[in-house]
């Protein structure tokens, strides 16, 4: 191949790259390359080779995501008709692959509202059978997500017959345990099982490339972006729901009961997969919500924690280990977990350590002392008056945070410091997520039969 060929070669492969950026359209994408190809040319008329052109005229443009974005403020309207559901661009093949996930969507969103009601069929009712309903929510509702995402991925038949066992076994957990109404292990089974196959979701997200750390913490970001949009939905369905019975009963017509059986669970089962189409169709579109939180959180989050801990060794009083409380710690501690996960996703790898990074790990040290003031409470109980499943649950899920958060502040410390890479923080997160994983199955299928009707 002639210096030519292999320059052209060069733009050929370019021009594939920024043509697939969707805030770039074709004439875009053309006079971008009509631009490096004059750059190019210039340089070579001074003496460089093709090839070392090239690469000067690249590094000359800067970096192509600095100009999507500024394409994509000058053409500001576009951004907005990217949003739309129904939008459509100027590449055909890009608009029936569209229309295909928009059906996939569709389809999936309707199984799981069906599927919600399909238990009415076999003479379950949502107000009587309470118990029931907050044991199968998950495996009715979370398959239909999977799917969507297996679809998407192309998944193998392998992984697919995997995902779909782990649901089957999680249906089975939740059904087979004759389990009290007031009993703990229901209260646990009901938390932990949309836990455990909220990561049966996660093999199909990552169907792509199930061993790539890069893929798994991609799945954390979409766990953000997906809570985030089905709180969005939520809201607007609030407000949907209070204009409807509103305006029905205007007119002398009471739409309670349908509101009621109808288009609140079906809406909200529905939601579960919208949100997570919406995460898949938009993330190129729109800057990621989650970790713009995540900064806007952390300092508070790191305040309140410092603040507790300072009026702990004030006040000298113990803290409190009863039901409420310890949940009420643990979502305290995982949510500090996740600030920090999508810190992570948010960062740049390369860039040094700052402020901000100085900031997490104090958020981190401080979760991880009032872990540690939690497992001497909770191991204290334990020893005085015995084993329960709460108190064995929030045992297990504490020594988890504790082994979590504890390598977590010497890895960040590291980081502080210059010693230690970026990489090695986000390597140990997505290699250490999976053991939640494990042990939310483990309070599921072991803790019934082991405590039985406790």
């Amino acid at each position: 191949m002639n210096d030519q060929d292999e320059l052209e070669a060069q733009f050929t492969q370019w021009a594939d790259y920024v043509r697939r950026r969707p805030e770039l359209r074709g004439p875009d994408a053309d006079e971008l390359e009509d631009h490096l190809r004059t750059s190019v040319a210039e340089l070579v008329d001074l003496g460089l080779r093709p090839d070392e052109a090239f690469l000067v005229a690249v590094k000359r443009m800067g970096s192509l995501d600095d100009l999507s974005r500024e394409f994509a403020r000058e053409h500001s309207e576009r951004l907005w008709k990217q949003l739309v559901l129904t939008g459509e661009s100027a590449d055909r093949s890009t608009d029936a692959s569209a229309r295909r996930d928009w059906v996939a969507m569709a389809v999936c969103a309707a199984g799981a509202a069906l599927s919600v009601k399909a238990p009415e069929l076999f003479g379950a009712d949502p107000e009587r059978d309470g118990a029931f309903y907050a044991l199968n929510i998950g495996p009715l509702v979370l398959p239909w997500l999977a799917a969507l995402l297996a679809w998407r991925r192309r998944a193998d038949t392998a992984l697919i017959g995997v995902v779909l066992a782990l649901f089957v076994l999680g249906a089975v957990a939740a059904n087979v345990y004759q389990l009290a109404d007031g009993s703990q292990s229901l209260a646990l089974t009901a938390i932990h099982l949309p836990i455990a196959l909220w990561f049966v979701v996660g093999l199909s997200y990552v169907a792509d490339d199930v061993r790539s750390p890069r893929r798994r913490m991609d799945f954390v970001r979409f766990t953000g972006e997906w809570f985030v949009y089905y709180v969005l939905i939520a809201l607007g369905g609030g407000v949907l729901v209070g204009f409807t019975v509103g305006t029905f009963n205007a007119i002398g017509v009471d739409p309670e009961g349908f509101v009621a059986r109808w288009l609140v669970p079906c809406g909200a089962a529905g939601a579960v997969v919208v949100a997570g189409w919406l995460v898949e169709a938009k993330q190129s579109v729109v800057e990621n919500i989650a970790p713009v939180l995540t900064r806007l959180f952390t300092p508070l989050f790191t305040v309140a924690l410092l603040a507790f801990l300072v009026t702990l060794g004030v006040t000298t009083s113990g803290i409190d280990v009863q039901r409420e409380a310890l949940i009420l710690f643990d979502l305290l501690l995982v949510v500090v977990l996740g600030l920090l996960l999508y810190s992570i996703s948010a960062r740049d790898p390369l860039a040094p350590a700052g402020p901000f990074d100085r900031l997490q790990l104090g958020l981190v040290v401080s979760a991880l002392v009032v872990d540690v003031f939690v497992l001497v409470e909770v191991t204290g109980r334990i020893t005085e008056f015995g084993t329960t499943p709460n108190k064995a649950a929030a045992l297990g899920e504490n020594v988890l945070l504790l082994a979590n958060l504890a390598w977590s502040a010497w890895l960040l410390l590291g980081l502080a410091r210059g010693r230690i890479p970026f990489a090695k923080l986000e390597q140990w997160q997505t290699t250490y997520l999976p053991v939640f994983a494990v042990w939310a199955w483990i309070v599921v299928l072991v803790f019934p039969p082991l405590f039985g009707r406790l």
